[in-house]
Protein backbone atom coordinates (compact mmCIF):
# COMPACT_ATOMS: atom_id res chain seq x y z
CA UNK A 1 0.00 0.00 0.00
CA UNK A 2 2.79 2.43 0.91
CA UNK A 3 4.57 1.70 -2.37
CA UNK A 4 1.40 2.57 -4.35
CA UNK A 5 1.09 5.83 -2.44
CA UNK A 6 4.71 6.71 -3.22
CA UNK A 7 4.28 5.86 -6.91
CA UNK A 8 1.08 7.92 -7.04
CA UNK A 9 2.75 10.84 -5.23
CA UNK A 10 5.79 10.83 -7.52
CA UNK A 11 3.56 10.62 -10.59
CA UNK A 12 1.37 13.44 -9.32
CA UNK A 13 4.31 15.71 -8.48
CA UNK A 14 5.89 15.03 -11.88
CA UNK A 15 2.66 15.74 -13.76
CA UNK A 16 1.97 18.94 -11.81
CA UNK A 17 5.51 20.22 -12.44
CA UNK A 18 5.37 19.38 -16.17
CA UNK A 19 1.90 20.92 -16.51
CA UNK A 20 3.03 24.07 -14.68
CA UNK A 21 6.11 24.48 -16.88
CA UNK A 22 4.10 23.81 -20.03
CA UNK A 23 1.44 26.32 -19.06
CA UNK A 24 4.08 29.00 -18.48
CA UNK A 25 5.09 28.79 -22.11
CA UNK A 26 1.50 28.91 -23.36
CA UNK A 27 0.35 31.86 -21.28
CA UNK A 28 1.29 35.47 -20.63
CA UNK A 29 3.58 36.29 -17.72
CA UNK A 30 1.93 36.99 -14.40
CA UNK A 31 0.89 40.60 -14.01
CA UNK A 32 2.86 41.21 -10.82
CA UNK A 33 4.71 44.40 -9.97
CA UNK A 34 8.34 43.52 -9.29
CA UNK A 35 11.74 45.12 -9.30
CA UNK A 36 13.62 41.93 -10.07
CA UNK A 37 16.47 42.04 -12.55
CA UNK A 38 15.38 39.11 -14.70
CA UNK A 39 18.81 39.01 -16.34
CA UNK A 40 20.15 37.48 -13.14
CA UNK A 41 18.04 34.33 -13.47
CA UNK A 42 19.63 32.66 -16.54
CA UNK A 43 23.13 33.11 -15.06
CA UNK A 44 21.90 31.77 -11.73
CA UNK A 45 20.31 28.76 -13.44
CA UNK A 46 23.55 28.00 -15.30
CA UNK A 47 25.45 28.28 -12.01
CA UNK A 48 23.02 25.89 -10.29
CA UNK A 49 23.25 23.41 -13.17
CA UNK A 50 27.06 23.57 -13.01
CA UNK A 51 26.98 22.84 -9.29
CA UNK A 52 24.53 19.96 -9.80
CA UNK A 53 26.80 18.45 -12.46
CA UNK A 54 29.81 18.70 -10.13
CA UNK A 55 27.83 17.10 -7.29
CA UNK A 56 26.70 14.27 -9.56
CA UNK A 57 30.26 13.57 -10.66
CA UNK A 58 31.45 13.68 -7.05
CA UNK A 59 28.59 11.36 -6.07
CA UNK A 60 29.66 8.92 -8.77
CA UNK A 61 33.27 9.10 -7.60
CA UNK A 62 32.29 8.57 -3.97
CA UNK A 63 30.02 5.60 -4.66
CA UNK A 64 32.70 3.96 -6.82
CA UNK A 65 35.09 4.36 -3.87
CA UNK A 66 32.45 3.06 -1.43
CA UNK A 67 32.34 6.31 0.52
CA UNK A 68 28.61 6.07 1.20
CA UNK A 69 28.40 9.00 3.60
CA UNK A 70 30.06 11.43 1.17
CA UNK A 71 27.93 10.02 -1.68
CA UNK A 72 24.74 10.63 0.28
CA UNK A 73 25.82 14.15 1.20
CA UNK A 74 26.63 15.30 -2.33
CA UNK A 75 23.52 13.64 -3.75
CA UNK A 76 21.36 15.49 -1.22
CA UNK A 77 23.12 18.70 -2.21
CA UNK A 78 22.48 17.94 -5.91
CA UNK A 79 18.81 17.29 -5.13
CA UNK A 80 18.54 20.50 -3.11
CA UNK A 81 20.21 22.56 -5.82
CA UNK A 82 17.93 21.03 -8.45
CA UNK A 83 14.93 21.91 -6.27
CA UNK A 84 16.15 25.51 -5.96
CA UNK A 85 16.65 25.55 -9.73
CA UNK A 86 13.08 24.38 -10.33
CA UNK A 87 11.59 27.04 -8.05
CA UNK A 88 13.79 29.75 -9.60
CA UNK A 89 13.02 28.55 -13.15
CA UNK A 90 9.28 28.67 -12.49
CA UNK A 91 9.64 32.15 -10.96
CA UNK A 92 11.66 33.45 -13.90
CA UNK A 93 9.33 32.11 -16.56
CA UNK A 94 6.24 33.29 -14.74
CA UNK A 95 7.61 36.86 -14.72
CA UNK A 96 9.48 37.12 -18.03
CA UNK A 97 8.07 38.27 -21.36
CA UNK A 98 8.48 35.68 -24.10
CA UNK A 99 11.52 33.64 -24.91
CA UNK A 100 14.88 34.44 -26.39
CA UNK A 101 15.51 33.29 -29.95
CA UNK A 102 18.88 31.95 -30.94
CA UNK A 103 20.44 34.36 -33.42
CA UNK A 104 18.23 37.35 -32.57
CA UNK A 105 21.12 39.84 -32.52
CA UNK A 106 18.94 42.96 -32.48
CA UNK A 107 16.67 41.59 -29.69
CA UNK A 108 13.42 42.27 -31.56
CA UNK A 109 12.05 38.74 -31.11
CA UNK A 110 12.15 38.06 -34.88
CA UNK A 111 14.87 36.28 -36.82
CA UNK A 112 15.38 37.94 -40.17
CA UNK A 113 17.30 36.33 -43.02
CA UNK A 114 20.54 38.10 -42.10
CA UNK A 115 20.35 36.93 -38.47
CA UNK A 116 19.62 33.37 -39.61
CA UNK A 117 22.60 33.48 -41.95
CA UNK A 118 24.93 34.82 -39.24
CA UNK A 119 23.75 32.20 -36.74
CA UNK A 120 24.23 29.55 -39.41
CA UNK A 121 24.15 25.87 -38.63
CA UNK A 122 24.88 26.55 -34.95
CA UNK A 123 21.15 27.33 -34.66
CA UNK A 124 20.41 23.68 -35.39
CA UNK A 125 22.99 22.50 -32.87
CA UNK A 126 21.48 24.84 -30.27
CA UNK A 127 17.92 23.68 -30.92
CA UNK A 128 18.98 20.01 -30.83
CA UNK A 129 20.71 20.50 -27.48
CA UNK A 130 17.74 22.52 -26.18
CA UNK A 131 15.18 19.95 -27.36
CA UNK A 132 17.04 16.98 -25.84
CA UNK A 133 17.56 18.98 -22.65
CA UNK A 134 13.84 19.79 -22.35
CA UNK A 135 12.64 16.26 -23.14
CA UNK A 136 15.08 14.60 -20.75
CA UNK A 137 14.37 17.21 -18.04
CA UNK A 138 10.75 16.07 -18.20
CA UNK A 139 11.74 12.43 -17.72
CA UNK A 140 14.38 13.00 -15.08
CA UNK A 141 12.16 14.32 -12.29
CA UNK A 142 10.31 11.06 -11.60
CA UNK A 143 13.56 9.10 -11.99
CA UNK A 144 15.29 11.31 -9.43
CA UNK A 145 12.37 10.98 -7.02
CA UNK A 146 12.24 7.17 -7.38
CA UNK A 147 16.02 6.91 -7.01
CA UNK A 148 15.95 8.97 -3.82
CA UNK A 149 12.98 7.04 -2.48
CA UNK A 150 14.82 3.73 -2.94
CA UNK A 151 17.92 5.08 -1.19
CA UNK A 152 16.06 6.71 1.67
CA UNK A 153 14.13 3.47 2.34
CA UNK A 154 17.40 1.47 2.34
CA UNK A 155 16.46 -0.51 -0.79
CA UNK A 156 19.95 -0.16 -2.16
CA UNK A 157 19.79 -2.94 -4.77
CA UNK A 158 16.76 -1.25 -6.35
CA UNK A 159 18.39 2.16 -5.87
CA UNK A 160 21.49 0.99 -7.72
CA UNK A 161 19.44 -0.35 -10.65
CA UNK A 162 17.51 2.86 -11.18
CA UNK A 163 20.52 5.10 -10.45
CA UNK A 164 22.28 3.57 -13.47
CA UNK A 165 19.65 5.34 -15.61
CA UNK A 166 19.13 8.39 -13.44
CA UNK A 167 22.79 9.40 -13.14
CA UNK A 168 23.67 9.80 -16.84
CA UNK A 169 20.33 11.42 -17.71
CA UNK A 170 20.50 13.84 -14.79
CA UNK A 171 24.11 14.66 -15.63
CA UNK A 172 23.17 15.26 -19.28
CA UNK A 173 20.32 17.57 -18.24
CA UNK A 174 22.62 19.52 -15.90
CA UNK A 175 25.43 19.87 -18.44
CA UNK A 176 23.15 20.77 -21.33
CA UNK A 177 21.45 23.33 -19.09
CA UNK A 178 24.79 25.11 -18.86
CA UNK A 179 25.50 24.60 -22.56
CA UNK A 180 22.10 26.05 -23.54
CA UNK A 181 22.85 29.13 -21.43
CA UNK A 182 26.34 29.57 -22.90
CA UNK A 183 24.96 29.29 -26.44
CA UNK A 184 21.96 31.62 -25.97
CA UNK A 185 23.70 34.15 -23.72
CA UNK A 186 24.75 36.54 -26.54
CA UNK A 187 21.10 36.91 -27.53
CA UNK A 188 19.70 37.94 -24.15
CA UNK A 189 18.61 41.58 -24.28
CA UNK A 190 19.76 42.11 -20.68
Amino acid sequence: MQNRLVVFSIALISIVVLFTIGSLFLSSPLDIEHNLNLGFFPKFHAFLNSCVAICLLLGFYFIKNRNFKAHKTVMLIAFSLSSIFLISYLTYHSLSEGGVKYGDANFDGVLDDTEKMVAGSLRYVYYFVLLTHIVLAGFILPLILFTFYKALTNRFDEHKKIARWTFPLWLYVAITGVLVYVMIHPFYPY
